[in-house]
């Protein structure tokens, strides 16, 4: 797990080493244990590095692979030699099934010097081209330069587990892990995304798209690669882009399970391979079901008696807390590690957490991990983590709306009534009532809905990117629950997998998902809505899969908390009340151009008094607000 960061000068320039080196500097974080450059001619590749496979000198970036025969270089570097290797590559994450793959190449009759995945990427590149991506098991943000064909590869994982950031404008393709390496190649600050700040501030979601928080600066999608040709006179409209992996039409190619017990055998297979390291694993324990599966079979297959949980949690009556599902594994769990976020810490921490980010987050829920990150790598230095079951699996509560929906669509009355029963029994609640009718409205209303419940924004900004929204339609219009959940997958996750990698790398930890295991997820979305959830309980087949392996209290939990926070007590304390009228004062970034500070005034007086609860929408003003104040002031 590293950081990654370059140039291509499409001007044919020769790429400058101190550019790439403060770049890395600034994500020095990702990769504390050894670093390297590359530079030859117009192409400039940078590493820092955090060693978990293969912890000597010999898995130190950039690599290179691959003997050519007209090859001669300049090139500075303090990885390999590389002088005559015709493949150079800087490379971020986890091939999880190298040693099949290392076994399988070896037929072929290739040798290896390291221990590394690193290796056996560039080898399987060398023998399959790009068709390797299709057998990777694993999270990738990777550049491969040829340098005997003068070609760049670039590619990103089929889920975006881990990051790859990029400009390019007539000058140059420029890449990093994070966003701040690339600001510092802009001769004057970019200008801040309005049409992400209004996502953010109306649908709380971030990321759906291509496009960050900073304008002239892009993600590239993830399960897309970038093909950039040296030899022809390269330019930004030769540059590229194209998906390699589609979700939808590999779910069309597989099967679903047809018993709980082959989710559990897959399941079970995609931890152990996430088990592979030269370093300690530990697992962010939540209390939820997906994490707590996570540790259960930690325990009763791999027997893992020293594993090392870690958890946020707080007083017993507040909202967020987990401690009492946590405490189930008392007596089980050898190791387990607790941190106790509050306001005082949050406002002690929250120009760093700002820092770390570099993009608003629409809840403190992930400050709480980023405490538990902090808590971790006093310990190990990778984690498993539960992201994307939810996704996968219909977690969110919401995704009963999209089930309603979809059983009246296609006339099916009797399950909807029995659906509905159930939902009601189980949850005596109507945000699953509420949803199926959100869900039933024309996109233009989802959106006019959304708009007018905030009551505070400003008409003018409203006016300006109402209709060019992209979530009313992709994100809430699906048609039936595994469309959603495609939908989900392909416009929601990514955020979470975003705010994931930032907190973990910030203390320069690897954090690794089991349930984003491609075979498990693909499986599972080729499920019926029916066996995805069943009388009224979300996840039916893990669930059904887990008995006898997760504690009962937490297999049958009803309830869905999430890793969340009591922020809107947090919110009401003296301390935070400055802070917020600080915030809201005349003149500031989202007082000008975002929101009318006397509305938002109001409604945060009535949150005081306790009359309501709008914590979030006080979190976006207060990130929004510093957020700017530190990338643009």
């Amino acid at each position: 797990m590293c950081g990654i960061c370059g140039i291509i000068n499409l001007s044919r320039e020769p790429v400058q080493g101190a550019t790439i080196r403060q770049m890395m500097r600034l994500q020095k974080h990702r990769g504390p244990d050894n670093e390297g450059v590359f530079i030859e001619d117009n192409v400039g590749l940078g590493f820092v590095r955090l060693s978990i496979l293969d912890l000597s000198p010999a898995g130190n970036q950039p690599m290179f692979y691959g003997r050519s025969d007209n090859v001669t270089s300049d090139m500075v570097t303090s990885g390999f030699s590389g002088k005559d290797e015709r493949y150079a590559i800087v490379y971020n994450g986890e091939i999880f099934n190298y040693i099949e793959l290392r076994t399988e190449l070896k037929g072929f009759g290739y040798t290896f010097k390291t221990g590394t995945d690193t290796e056996v990427l560039l080898t399987a590149y060398s023998h399959w081209g790009e068709e390797c991506l299709q057998r990777f098991n694993g999270m990738w943000a990777f550049v491969i330069y040829d340098r005997q064909d003068k070609l760049i590869f670039a590619s990103r994982d089929r889920y975006g587990i881990k990051p790859f950031y990029y400009c390019l404008n007539n000058d140059f393709f420029a890449f990093a892990s994070e966003i701040p390496p690339l600001l510092t190649l802009f001769s004057t600050k970019p200008l801040p995304e309005f049409q992400s700040v209004f996502d953010y501030m109306v649908f709380n979601r971030t990321d759906q798209i291509e496009n960050t928080f900073f304008e002239g600066i892009k993600k590239l999608q993830h399960g897309h690669n970038v093909n950039i040709d040296l030899k022809i006179n390269p330019s930004a409209k030769s540059i590229n882009i194209k998906k390699w992996y589609d979700l939808r039409l590999q779910v069309k190619q597989v099967s679903g399970f047809s018993h709980p017990e082959e989710f559990r055998e897959l399941f079970c297979d995609a931890v152990g391979l996430r088990l592979r390291s030269d370093v300690p694993v530990g697992v962010c324990l939540s209390g939820g079901i997906d994490s707590s599966g996570i540790v259960s079979v930690l325990l009763k297959d791999f027997r893992l008696d020293e594993l090392n949980t870690f958890s946020a949690v707080y007083n017993k009556d507040q909202f967020g807390d987990e401690s009492e599902y946590i405490h189930e594994f008392n007596g089980w769990v050898k190791n387990m590690y607790f941190t106790f976020p509050d306001a005082a810490l949050l406002l002690s921490d929250i120009n760093s957490f700002v820092k770390a980010h570099a993009e608003p987050v629409p809840s403190t829920a992930p400050y709480a991990q980023f405490r538990v990150m902090e808590l971790a790598r006093k310990n190990v230095l990778v984690t498993l983590d539960g992201q994307g079951a939810d996704e996968m699996l219909a977690g969110y509560h919401y995704f009963f709306g999209f089930l309603f929906k979809d059983l009246l669509r296609y006339g099916r009355f009797a399950d909807l009534t029995s659906e509905i029963y159930y939902y009601l029994k189980n949850h005596r609640d109507t945000y699953g009532l509420q949803t199926f009718a959100y869900f039933m409205l024309p996109e233009r209303l989802r959106t006019s809905l959304r708009v007018n419940e905030k009551g505070y924004m400003k008409s003018d900004f409203i006016g300006r990117y109402k209709a060019t929204n992209s979530i009313a339609g992709f994100l809430y219009g699906s048609g039936s629950l595994q469309d959603a959940l495609l939908d989900h997958f392909e416009y929601k996750l990514e955020h979470l997998l975003k705010w994931e990698d930032r907190n973990s790398m910030w203390f320069s930890i690897e954090a690794r998902v089991p349930f984003l295991d491609h075979r498990l997820v693909e499986r599972s979305l080729a499920l019926d809505g029916r066996i995805v959830i069943k009388k009224g309980m979300t996840k039916s087949i893990f669930r059904e899969s887990m008995k006898g392996t997760i504690p009962e209290k937490i297999r049958m939990r009803k309830d869905k908390i999430g890793f969340d926070t009591p922020q809107d007590e947090w919110f009401r304390e003296p301390s935070f009340q400055s802070f917020v009228h600080d915030v809201l004062s005349p003149g500031t970034f989202i007082s000008s151009r975002i929101i009318n500070s006397e509305k938002a005034l109001k409604l945060y007086n009535a949150h005081l008094q306790k009359k309501i609860n709008i914590s979030k929408e006080i979190w976006k003003w207060i990130h929004l607000e510093l957020w700017h104040r530190q990338f643009f002031s």
